[in-house]
């Protein structure tokens, strides 16, 4: 088993001992750890698990916004050091790595300090470079406004529902998409908040990218909204041994929208991987 860091901050502790309530690990084989995006929780993942857990372990978390641990301030160094607590207490010693978007954050800053922990990195509607200034005082307005209320706001859900999906989803799947729009309803303002602060600042690793030398598979939808295609491009350009599929008729959740072509692509590459 790998060695857990010792200036782990206090808030992983929650993944020491809770991880019956925290996870899904389904499947016997190599790992696959995923990390959800903002909003999201690890139930964005099950069209993942229930292709490939016949095969694979594939292991789904809540991050610390959808536990009892969300109060910030959090940035993503803790969430990085929250995932090596999660597969250190899983008793994995290397693994392959996916986030979308926030997860995607997550797990380039987790290649770039735990390279020995990464088999393969997974990166799915994510960027290496920092939001621009314009999406960040565009994000910040609306999260400051959520963080008065007691949970997220309806009009809000509305919109953040045109950002996490793209339009042929929002047109050919609305009870898809009304079923998230639900789960965000429910979710404190101070929480929503925080969790998009932990990453809305953050320095670009963009300069880093030739450091990862671990096969990695950069997925974008094609209608992704919140990070143009172009960055997952770019970032698949950057890093030595990366592929980059687009995902048609998906926005920024291209793995719930159109889960068939991204399970593909992950069969391919996890088999080239393992």
């Amino acid at each position: 088993m790998t060695t857990l860091p010792n200036d782990l901050g206090p808030a992983t502790e929650m993944y020491r001992h809770r991880t019956d309530t925290l996870v899904d690990d389904r499947g016997d084989g190599p790992p696959l750890v995923l990390s959800h995006g903002t909003l999201m929780d690890r139930a964005m993942f099950r069209p993942q698990q229930d292709a490939l857990a016949d095969d694979y372990r594939v292991v789904t978390y809540d991050s610390r916004a959808r536990t009892d641990n969300w109060q910030g301030p959090y940035d993503l160094d803790d969430l990085t050091d929250d995932c090596r607590t999660l597969v250190d207490e899983l008793g994995i010693d290397s693994c392959v790595l996916g986030g979308m978007s926030m997860g995607g954050f997550m797990a380039l800053r987790f290649a770039l300090r735990y390279p020995d922990v990464l088999d393969g990195l997974v990166l799915i509607d994510s960027m290496a470079q920092p939001h621009p200034e314009e999406d960040r005082e565009r994000y910040g307005g609306m999260v400051d406004r959520a963080k008065a209320a007691a949970e997220m706001p309806a009009d809000l859900a509305e919109v953040v529902s045109h950002i996490l999906f793209g339009p042929t989803t929002n047109e050919a799947d609305p009870e898809l998409v009304e079923s998230w729009r639900n789960r965000w309803l429910t979710y404190p303002g101070e929480a929503v908040h925080d969790e998009v602060h932990s990453w809305l600042n953050r320095p670009g690793v963009a300069d880093r990218l030739d450091e990862i030398d671990v096969p990695t598979l950069v997925v974008h939808g094609a209608e992704d909204r919140s990070i143009d295609p172009e960055y997952g491009e770019s970032m698949a350009e950057a890093i030595p041994d990366a592929r980059f599929v687009e995902v048609p008729e998906a926005g920024h959740s291209s793995n719930v929208e159109n889960p068939a072509v991204v399970n593909d692509a992950l069969r391919e590459f996890l088999a080239e991987v393992y």
